[in-house]
């Protein structure tokens, strides 16, 4: 199986940068792996918060195949313990998906085609933060997912 993060935007912050890579580093042990800054848009200062969700929402649909299991991480999605979190994506090895992709949206969400497309939304939590941090969030919890499939000591209970 292969996991896919696709992300709004570049990840500005140094800090973030190194943390993401750090994870990452990691989890390529474990899947097929790779993350997708899609570029940020330009212009947007005379656009509306849902203007530029749909500018944002074509965009990110360009990058999914119909084959894909896509995922959004949202605030307002399911919420899961890591356990739980772990035992979702096994189904997905199990039952043999090919690529298992994670969505994270700019500042203001995903559009309606976009949560329409989604075969399920996620939330990391109910909290609001900020994307580019979720980036790191996001793919710590992978990691640790895949150390609880795998039995290894790295989550604790």
């Amino acid at each position: 199986m292969n996991i896919v993060l696709l992300c709004m935007g570049k990840t500005q912050e140094p800090y973030l940068r190194e943390g993401i890579l750090e994870y990452e580093k990691r989890l390529i042990r474990y899947v097929g792996y790779k993350r997708l800054e899609l570029p940020d848009l330009k212009n947007t200062s005379s656009l509306s918060c849902d203007q530029i969700k749909e500018k944002e929402g074509l965009l990110l649909l360009k990058n999914v195949k119909d084959s894909d299991h896509l995922v959004l991480f949202d605030e307002k999605g399911s919420t899961f313990t890591s356990k739980q979190m772990s035992y979702q994506i096994e189904q997905h090895m199990q039952k043999g998906t090919r690529n298992l992709v994670f969505a994270i949206g700019g500042a203001f969400g995903f559009s309606l085609p976009v949560r329409q497309r989604a075969d399920a939304i996620w939330s990391l939590s109910s909290l609001t933060f900020p994307h580019q941090l979720v980036r790191l969030l996001c793919i710590e919890q992978l990691y640790r997912c895949l150390t609880i499939i795998k039995g290894e000591a790295y989550h604790h209970q």
